[in-house]
């Protein structure tokens, strides 16, 4: 007596599982980008420049903000704190006194009297530091 096989299942790629875990592993990734480790943004509207060069951060820049009514903010890329004169002027002398080859960066507000940032320029040279600059921002209209 013969005995029948029992027909096989077609194979079928089960798709639904496979579009719940695509749209997890997007979620993640989607949530992770907008979380890296970034400097946390000064209160500022940066004046553009059309020929700025993007340039990486390098990890130990010390940034010191001023918005548009002349309040300075100290940061350190994930920190950003806002000081007042005297306390800027302390965080520059202990910045100076540990590394005088630190690099400072000053992005002032495009609204920002010149002389507050002449004042950040001539404190950071009262105490030694050499190695100050500007921040801008690329003109998304430049030619």
């Amino acid at each position: 007596m013969r005995t029948k096989k029992p027909e096989e299942e077609p194979f079928e790629i089960m798709l639904i599982p496979m579009i719940d875990c695509m749209l997890v592993i997007i979620i993640f990734f989607l949530v992770a980008t907008t979380l890296k480790n970034r400097e946390k943004e000064l209160p500022l509207e940066l004046p553009e420049s059309a020929a700025a060069a993007s340039v990486e951060q390098p990890p130990d820049i010390f940034i010191i903000g001023i918005d548009k009514e002349g309040r300075a903010f100290l940061g350190t890329g994930d920190r950003v704190e806002p000081v007042d004169t005297e306390r800027l002027h302390q965080r520059i002398r202990d910045v100076a006194k540990v590394n005088p080859n630190q690099r400072i960066r000053i992005d002032g507000d495009r609204n920002t009297r010149f002389e507050d940032i002449i004042h950040i320029i001539d404190l950071c040279q009262f105490e030694g530091l050499k190695n100050v600059g500007l921040h801008t921002r690329k003109n998304s209209g430049a030619r």
